[in-house]
């Protein structure tokens, strides 16, 4: 069992929706981005998620212990706990990240809409105990089905038009302005934002 009140809690990712989940689920935390190039040679949707959730978190620790070694009297009887994790959409094993212009966004949504998605989120812990030097590393995955109502061209085009769909694995965000074209959802909700918190927190006690 983890004990939170003698462990530093940092965050490897910028998505202010993944730090929110983290918030109401009662988490301390700092956020300390990773700043690596995401690449991965696995194909399979949640081998994907996996690695690259892992690549971020180990990032994030190397460049933290880098630090805590010109200083390691501010760690003393403290554990680190970093929590990696990414996101990509996935239609027919077909791999979505982040559009990277108007006409890409335009076609994954074209191939969305109408159609049953699977997003998957990978979430990769790494905690380490500064006194007995052990370090541990764990990586999990969830699967959420989403399906979409039948979309126009023009209600696509206006989407994209607000700029919501750029920072987003496969050009929605399922809590904004898109919800109106979300049929329905099978399986976690909070994990198509990016984020199971309700599966990190059962995956904490494991460790």
């Amino acid at each position: 069992m983890i004990d939170f009140e003698k462990t530093k809690l940092i965050l490897a990712s910028n998505s202010p929706r993944r730090s929110e989940l983290l918030k109401q689920a009662g988490y301390e935390f700092e956020i300390i981005a990773s700043n690596m190039d995401e690449q991965t040679s696995e194909t399979e949707p949640a081998l994907v998620v996996k690695d690259l959730s892992l690549q971020k978190a180990t990032n994030v620790f190397n460049s933290i212990m880098k630090v805590v070694n010109l200083s390691l009297d501010a760690y003393e009887g403290v554990s680190l706990m970093i929590i990696g994790a990414d996101t990509i959409v996935a239609k027919d094993n077909q791999i979505m990240g982040k559009p990277k212009d108007h006409d890409q966004a335009f076609d994954m949504i074209n191939l969305l809409q109408n159609n049953t998605h699977q997003v998957y989120t990978g979430v990769s812990i790494i905690l380490y105990d500064f006194e007995t030097k052990e370090k541990k590393v764990h990586s999990f995955h969830d699967c959420t089905d989403v399906e979409f109502y039948p979309m126009t061209d023009s209600e696509i085009n206006s989407y994209i038009e607000t700029g919501d769909c750029y920072d987003k694995a496969g050009s929605y965000g399922i809590q904004g302005s898109f919800a109106i074209h979300v049929k329905g959802i099978r399986g976690d909700y909070n994990n198509v934002v990016g984020l199971p918190i309700a599966k990190l927190y059962h995956e904490f006690e494991e460790m």
